[in-house]
Parts: C-alpha cells; sequence; structure tokens
C-alpha cells in the first residue's frame, strides 16, 4: 500500500520565516537572497521556483529529496538562527508558500515562494542600518551584502534600502529591525525615518570618507615627491 500524504487547499497562501543572505548582481542592476546551507549555492528573486539542490530530475519538493524552499511556522524560531556566529549577517525574510508543498512539525518545504518582507539587522557596530554594504564574500556573479549604518559604509558597494527594495523588484518590502539596547529598560521603537533621510546619510557618509582621503593626498609627502 502506498502511503499518500493528506492534501490541503488553504484559500491563502501560508506564510512562513527564513534567513537568507542578501546579494546583488556584480554590475548592480538586480537583487536577491542566497539560502545559508544547502540551497546556498542557488540564489533567487522575490519571486522563485524552487531546483533541486542534488541535480536530479523530479520536481520539487520530492518526498525522498530535502529539496524545496525550506522556512518555519514560527517567526521567533527563525530570528533564533541569527544568534548564530556564521548567521549574524544574514537578513530575517517573510515569504507566502506558494505551488505544493509538504508541512513538517516546523515549516514547509515549498516548490515555490514569494519573499513578501526582508528585515535588517544592526550594522556590526550596533548602530542601526540604512544599507547594505558589501560583505566582502560571494557567489559567482554576486556579491553578498550586509547591514550597515552610514558611518560605516565608507567606500564599499552599497545599496540603501530602498534601493535594494527597488532592484529586487516584485513589492518587496525591506525593513531596518530596532536596535536592541543591552540593559536598557525598553528597546527603540520604529526607527522613523523617511526613505530620502537614508538616502542622504549615505550619500553624506560616502562624501565624507572622500573628502578625508582627498586632504590625505593633499598633505606634504603624503603621495610621495619626484624622484
Amino acid at each position: 500500500m502506498r502511503f499518500r500524504l493528506p492534501e490541503e487547499r488553504p484559500a491563502e497562501p501560508p506564510t512562513g520565516y527564513k534567513i537568507a543572505y542578501p546579494v546583488l548582481s556584480h554590475d548592480g542592476t538586480r537583487a536577491g537572497f542566497t539560502g545559508v546551507s544547502l540551497g546556498g549555492a542557488l540564489p533567487y528573486g522575490v519571486v522563485a521556483d524552487a531546483a533541486c539542490v542534488y541535480g536530479l530530475r523530479h520536481r520539487p519538493p520530492h518526498r525522498r529529496c530535502d529539496c524545496g524552499f525550506h522556512c518555519v511556522h514560527d517567526r521567533a524560531a527563525a530570528e533564533a538562527l541569527l544568534c548564530t556566529a556564521e548567521h549574524r549577517a544574514a537578513v530575517l525574510l517573510e515569504v507566502a508558500v506558494l505551488g505544493a508543498y509538504i508541512r513538517f512539525e516546523r515549516g514547509f518545504r515549498s516548490a515555490r515562494q514569494r519573499v513578501r518582507a526582508a528585515t535588517v539587522g544592526p550594522c556590526a557596530c550596533g548602530a542601526p542600518a540604512v544599507a547594505l554594504a558589501d560583505a566582502g564574500w560571494g557567489r559567482p556573479g554576486r556579491r553578498v551584502l550586509a547591514a550597515s549604518c552610514a558611518a560605516c559604509v565608507r567606500a564599499r558597494t552599497s545599496v540603501s534600502l530602498a534601493s535594494f527594495s527597488r532592484l529586487a523588484g516584485d513589492g518587496l518590502r525591506v525593513l531596518a529591525a530596532p536596535v536592541v539596547r543591552a540593559g536598557a529598560d525598553a528597546f527603540a521603537g520604529s526607527l522613523g525615518v523617511p526613505e530620502l533621510t537614508a538616502e542622504a546619510a549615505l550619500l553624506q557618509a560616502r562624501l565624507d570618507w572622500f573628502q578625508t582621503q582627498l586632504a590625505r593626498l593633499g598633505e606634504p609627502g603624503a603621495g610621495g615627491g619626484e624622484q
């Protein structure tokens, strides 16, 4: 007798949560995400169809394979994954589970997904993020990005949160997470910074860095004299 899983036909796509790294194409024209584990070699866009990471020809999600987009039911469970050292630079995604899927105790494995929202954590220095900047590593043709404040961007390849949302397309919302201050009675609420202010802060940080470099070049002996 062949075992068959019960079928579900929900009125609305189920919601799931996962973590991923934001990526930017080498020419800076496209944005997306890449997984933190099994599917890390296959970057995806906001709306994407799953492919078998093992190169098998079956249609994901196959019951006897690990293929398909993975996510969990509980937002807190996904947020907890961001505490590990290797995942500190990842962002939290809220996804719509589309197409065929297999339900597990803690989440789903699906054939298709739509990333509804991406929540970006604070910069490595602890300040709220206003941009996503080159993390120093990547996949072929794509740079992995990490959260950055205006002061830490400097001359690295970067995009504001609003620009990343626009490049990714398909209605993606990119949000900056409130910063939790250790020992404080309450954490900061909504940042309340308009997109134009974030763009201006990012531009000002770049200008400050370039002015510093120009000032150094203008100092006597900074560039070396004639031989």
